[in-house]
């Protein structure tokens, strides 16, 4: 049997950053963006609020770039306060690094397992020791997940119940299952 999931983001994640007004560490974003032009140059930010205070702060997204070198429909999404493109920027490796953040994406993704037949019914039922069940999951975004946490949901087993499986061979993988991914992988599962 094959199945197919995709870990999906459900909102922009936090943005951990110290702020300087309480010193919480994280802030949220909704998404819109200031532009601010000097002459031909153009600076523009992606703004986010302290989740404690309020205090607003800046992520710098262009940074004093003339204005006929920024792409029209760059320029227009930022005026229009694009959501889809701060998701863009936020996951953006330059943007992070530019502006020292880092992503918190608890509770902002979901696992899509195909539909309302999960395969957690299915691996339940399996009793075959013969039966294979091979998943591919895709992640729509870098979320950076635990691999037995997405096992262990998708399938509708404990974490402890996911790690013994791994250790007795019955769950297999290309790739290390320990740790934290954000790219694809594919496991194999039998039982």
């Amino acid at each position: 049997m094959l199945a197919n999931w995709v870990v999906m983001p459900t909102c922009l994640p936090l943005v951990r950053r110290r702020c300087h007004a309480c010193t919480s560490g994280t802030f949220r974003t909704s998404g819109k963006f200031r532009v601010n032009a000097n002459h031909k140059l153009l600076d523009a930010w992606l703004l986010a609020l302290c989740t404690t205070c309020g205090e607003t702060t800046k992520l710098t997204v262009l940074e004093r770039l003339n204005v006929r070198s920024i792409q029209p429909e760059l320029l227009d999404r930022l005026h229009d306060n694009d959501p889809g493109l701060a998701a863009e920027l936020l996951q953006d490796p330059v943007v992070r690094r530019r502006n020292r953040i880092a992503l918190d994406w608890d509770n902002a993704w979901r696992l899509d397992t195909g539909g309302p037949d999960h395969l957690d019914r299915e691996v339940i039922e399996v009793t075959d020791l013969t039966d294979v069940i091979d998943v591919s999951v895709r992640f729509a975004a870098r979320i950076p997940v635990r691999p037995v946490r997405l096992i262990a949901e998708g399938c509708g087993l404990s974490r402890a119940e996911v790690e013994r499986l791994i250790k007795e061979g019955s769950l297999v993988s290309a790739v290390r299952l320990s740790g934290k991914l954000s790219g694809d992988f594919t496991f194999t599962l039998k039982r």
